[in-house]
């Protein structure tokens, strides 16, 4: 199977949405089909052997819209070896390009359609309203002067507008008609009926009937209902357009954050500044204090604090020295340093949350397929409604005026646009708005699932824990009349001129706690590695060793019982040292706990989520970090090998309930894939964050509660726009129509109904930009 993504022209509504969707659907070879009504956009998945990329642009021109193939950054590079670019980024710029860009031109179409609307309905409606008009505009000898000026005030109007008629007469042509064809049909309905009245005008001028042709004309002549349409509908799609080239504004920021160029080292030390899309893997860069790390690399030489809240939304700098990781779009904040660029262009870090952002955005939630299939028969309903309101009022009241006004009011009242526009605004924000917070979704399925998950299965290492040994205890040893064996810091040079050759990860703790003392590691010889007990060695005339119990019961070195006891309790590893078959003392190591671990499975908790933690270490060890972070026996899966982790969330799934899964390493990445939304922790393996629907940027446990509080947040306000959608048509077709009218006698004016068509569009975006706001309630 290939995945493509395409362009897609000419969509202007949520009908327009559904017909592209079906027309591509329709063909042999296609699997799935996401159509972006925001971006103006379609993904893809389709058999390569079946249908080709022009079949898909081919279906697509034939419902009566334009598409082509994105390049891919692949593409791009395959064409020049360093023109690896910023393609990530570039993608992402395009909608919110294309919307500010429609935005401008919506703004000069409305200008335009203002200046010629102002008088035109002034002359219209003045008689009615009874604005002073000049004379030759209500003497009936100049009856027709008053239609041929409305008429010529009318011509600017439509030709700036002629987008909504030949859009929605295309789409009428094509049999898939948009909300673009109830405004065409429904602005020239009237502009022909005026027409019509002018030419009964002439004739009855012709005959001498001045008084006639005037009342004629003030009855019949709906010019500035046509120009009032055209120009409000202009007015909330310029409104909306404005609105939806908001919503991108978390990633606009963070493309924004890349530098243009760089500071490239030379072999003979020489600086060069170049462009940053010509920067190849290997090559050294400088970055001084208060710039922007242009690519992901690994620092050589120099120190600094990096604000890496553009990555992670952690607003704590980052320290950085030889040998660590940095990233694009990161800020240089103190100190100078070199650093080799390990990954460029679409590659980095940056533009892969772009991208993710961007795919999720392409993606449909399962919420949207209930506006989609509204918006599919929406537009021809509306159609059979207006044509039975037109028979009705005739049939009624025998007025063509009356008639034409209610079945005009429909058509331009109904708005499948806010239905369309419902899901993809909010999903476009609400997945931005977690970038900015560090959560990257990477699908709206994702982000609309979490939202109902009833347990969270965390797994331990690396997750509830930092995932690296610590030292946590260091005890030295009494002798028999009760004096320390040694000091503290004689104990861990003891320790360090033993574990210094070994390659243990207990060893290496101890290690890391030694340097972080100043401590240095003497020499020792008779070096050797005791297989499951630790090792020994020959310091002068001494014999040292550290292990486990097993080793010191060997060389006759006595371990109190209740000290083993107490650390295996807290889950800790003591190691126990000797000198001499003497007991000196212990250092105990322990996989930390995160600082904000407990916090975060309180904040579940208060959220209505079951917390559980899976983990391969014994049940002893898992207790002790289960209580330290306040779950309770029941909650901890302890002893499970990495092949059983899959079937364990396989079984709570089974128990009822959507199940999240939360983890870092490969052995995650079944259980990952098998949970219905896998979380994956930022600093884990690839294959975790590959196989994951949500990852984590900054390893905090914390965003796994703020990640559910976000997805609640859009679903509800996704909710809150259909039903106000829904709710809008549902009162103002029957309000249009006339069906309140034995009620209240109000016959509905085009005019107002176009106002409110306009509003209710401008209302859901309004009220989806309300998420960039969101702040969790629960895990702050």
């Amino acid at each position: 199977m290939a995945q493509d993504k395409f362009d897609v022209g000419g969509m202007t509504c949520a009908a327009c949405q559904a017909h592209v969707d079906r027309a591509v659907s329709k063909l042999d070879g296609v699997q799935s089909v996401a159509v972006n009504l925001l971006a103006g956009s379609m993904m893809v998945d389709y058999d390569p052997a079946q249908v080709s990329p022009d079949d898909i642009c081919t279906a697509v021109d034939r419902a009566g819209y334009s598409a082509s193939p994105v390049s891919t950054g692949t593409d791009a590079a395959n064409s020049s070896g360093n023109a690896q670019a910023r393609s990530g980024a570039t993608h992402m710029e395009s909608p919110t390009k294309k919307l500010e860009a429609t935005a401008s031109a919506m703004r000069t179409r409305l200008i335009i359609s203002i200046i010629f609307l102002i008088p035109l309905f002034y002359i219209g409606m003045g008689h009615m309203l009874g604005w002073p008009l000049p004379g030759i505009f209500t003497d009936h000898i100049h009856s027709m002067t008053l239609a041929l000026t409305e008429l010529v005030l009318l011509i600017p109007i439509v030709y700036i507008n002629d987008a909504y008629f030949i859009n929605g007469f295309k789409s009428l042509v094509h049999g898939a008609p948009t909300m673009d064809a109830l405004i065409a049909v429904g602005a020239t309905a009237s502009i022909a009926w005026s027409l019509y009245a002018m030419f009964i005008m002439a004739d009855q001028l012709a005959a001498g009937q001045v008084h006639e042709a005037m009342m004629t004309g003030m009855d019949n002549l709906y010019f500035e209902s046509a120009g009032t349409i055209l120009s409000l509908v202009t007015v909330g799609k310029y409104l909306e357009t404005r609105s939806k080239s908001k919503t991108g504004g978390a990633i606009e920021a963070l493309i924004d954050l890349a530098p243009k160029t760089a500071t490239v080292v030379a072999d003979d030390g020489t600086e060069t500044t170049v462009d940053v899309d010509s920067i190849l893997p290997g090559q050294v860069l400088r970055v001084r204090p208060g710039e922007s790390i242009p690519v992901d690399g690994v620092v050589l030489e120099g120190a600094s604090a990096v604000d890496e809240s553009a990555l992670t939304g952690e607003s704590i700098p980052v320290e950085k020295a030889a040998g660590d990781t940095v990233n694009a779009a990161t800020v240089n904040r103190t100190g100078s340093f070199t650093f080799r660029a390990t990954r460029v262009g679409a590659d980095t870090s940056l533009a892969k949350i772009i991208q993710l952002v961007e795919d999720a955005n392409a993606t449909k939630a399962p919420i949207a397929r209930m506006a989609d299939k509204v918006a599919g028969v929406f537009v021809p309903v509306v159609f059979a409604i207006s044509a039975v309101t037109f028979v009705a009022w005739m049939a009624l009241t025998g007025s063509v005026n009356e008639a034409l006004t209610s079945a005009v009011a429909v058509l331009v009242i109904s708005c499948p646009c806010a239905l369309g526009l419902a899901t993809p605004v909010a999903i476009m924000v609400g997945t931005g708005k977690g970038a900015e917070m560090g959560i990257l979704f990477k699908s709206a399925e994702a982000l609309e699932n979490l939202r109902n998950v009833g347990t969270v299965v965390l797994d331990k290492t690396g997750t509830v824990t930092r995932g690296k040994p610590a030292v946590t205890d260091i005890v030295v040893a009494a002798r028999a009349d009760g004096s320390p064996a040694m000091s503290e810091k004689a104990l861990l040079k003891l320790a360090a001129a033993l574990e210094r050759q070994s390659e243990h990860p207990l060893a290496e703790a101890i290690m890391a706690e030694c340097e972080t003392r100043g401590i240095v590691a003497r020499m020792v010889e008779d070096f050797a590695a005791v297989p499951g007990r630790g090792v020994t060695a020959r310091e002068g005339q001494n014999t040292i060793a550290a292990g486990n119990v097993r080793l010191m019961n060997e060389l006759g070195a006595a371990v109190p019982t209740d000290l083993a006891e107490q650390f295996a309790t807290e889950g800790k590893t003591p190691l126990f040292f000797a000198k001499n078959s003497e007991l000196v003392g212990t250092i105990a190591v322990a996989d930390e706990v995160k600082e904000t671990s407990a916090e975060a499975i309180a904040a579940l908790r208060k959220l209505g989520v079951d917390v559980r933690m899976l983990t391969g270490d014994n049940r002893v060890t898992a207790e002790a970090i289960a209580r330290r972070v306040g779950l309770t026996s029941e909650q901890v899966i302890a002893d499970v090998l990495p092949a059983d982790k899959e079937r364990h969330v396989r079984e709570l799934q089974d128990a009822g309930g959507k199940v999240a899964m939360v983890g870092d390493g490969i052995n995650d990445s079944p259980a990952l894939a098998r949970s219905d939304v896998g979380l994956a922790i930022g600093t884990g393996a690839d294959i975790a964050k590959e196989g994951a629907d949500v990852v984590l940027m900054r390893s905090d446990l914390m965003d796994v509660a703020r990640a559910i509080e976000l997805s609640r947040a859009t679903i509800r306000n996704i909710k809150q726009d259909l039903f106000w959608a829904l709710f809008y048509n549902g009162i103002g077709i029957p309000l249009a129509a006339g069906v309140f009218f034995p009620l209240t006698g109000w016959q509905l004016s085009p005019m107002f109904g176009a106002a409110a068509m306009s509003l209710s569009s401008v209302c859901v975006v309004s009220n989806a930009l309300r998420l960039k706001s969101f702040k969790p309630k629960v895990a702050k």
